[in-house]
């Protein structure tokens, strides 16, 4: 299947698509460990996913705005980037996956920073917030990094899946602008039915009160709609 790359958008003018203090807020990173990120990631999943990942990571700057956390005080820019573009390795089609897709994405992510040079104290602390990211409660206290990856992705469904520390850290317009530039693309359903997918092949893959195990028994056979899916109906963003 032929995928399109999310691109980062063009700078806009001032005022316009969600500019706070004349930034664009759909700008991403341009380093050459961004861009190789952004590049695995995209190449890996479905472009609904992708632009999920890369959405979360929009919307957890927002969350540490909100929070009044600034980037090299407060939480690390770099590794937060990292943390939520590659945070659903682990629902990527292709490869091994023989443990909950959490682990699998942690440690997808985890090989790939170790190749790029990240010194190991970096990797873990990606590992940790990726491995964490669907655990409520213990996420947002295992440090910044981990709180703003579990914050973003909670902004991203809408409350589905919980509402979050600050549920009104976006606008409107930042919102309307991030979707423009990232479009969702039914990824509530994508992401459904890719964690299901994953804990249909492997006992492993969904043991028994994980996240992709009980989508998939709540999933049935024939498949039938599960409660994310029917949450996100009524949820902020609606897919």
């Amino acid at each position: 299947m032929t995928r399109t790359a999310p691109q980062p958008p063009s700078a806009p003018a001032p005022g316009e698509r969600g500019d706070t203090n004349g930034e664009d807020i759909t700008s991403l990173p341009d380093t050459p460990l961004a861009r190789a990120a952004l590049s695995l990631a995209v190449g890996a999943e479905p472009a609904s996913i992708a632009n999920h990942s890369i959405r979360s990571y929009l919307f957890a700057r927002l969350v540490a705005r909100t929070l009044g956390m600034a980037a090299g005080r407060d939480h690390d820019e770099r590794l937060l980037l990292l943390a939520c573009v590659l945070h659903d390795l682990g629902l990527a089609p292709e490869g091994e996956h023989t443990q909950r897709f959490e682990v699998v994405g942690a440690d997808r992510a985890a090989e790939f920073l170790t190749a790029q040079g990240l010194p190991a104290a970096e990797v873990d602390a990606v590992w940790e917030a990726i491995a964490l990211h669907t655990t409520p409660q213990i996420a947002e206290r295992r440090g910044a990094l981990s709180l703003l990856l579990r914050e973003g992705i909670c902004v991203d469904f809408g409350g589905v899946i919980g509402p979050g520390t600050v549920p009104d850290a976006v606008t409107e317009e930042e919102a309307r602008a991030i979707h423009e530039a990232y479009p969702r693309l039914s990824m509530v359903s994508s992401i459904v039915e890719a964690m299901a997918t994953q804990a249909a092949r492997h006992p492993a893959n969904g043991p028994r009160y994980s996240v992709g195990g009980e989508l998939l028994r709540e999933r049935g056979n024939p498949p039938r709609r599960t409660r994310m899916e029917e949450a996100a109906l009524s949820s902020r963003w609606g897919s």
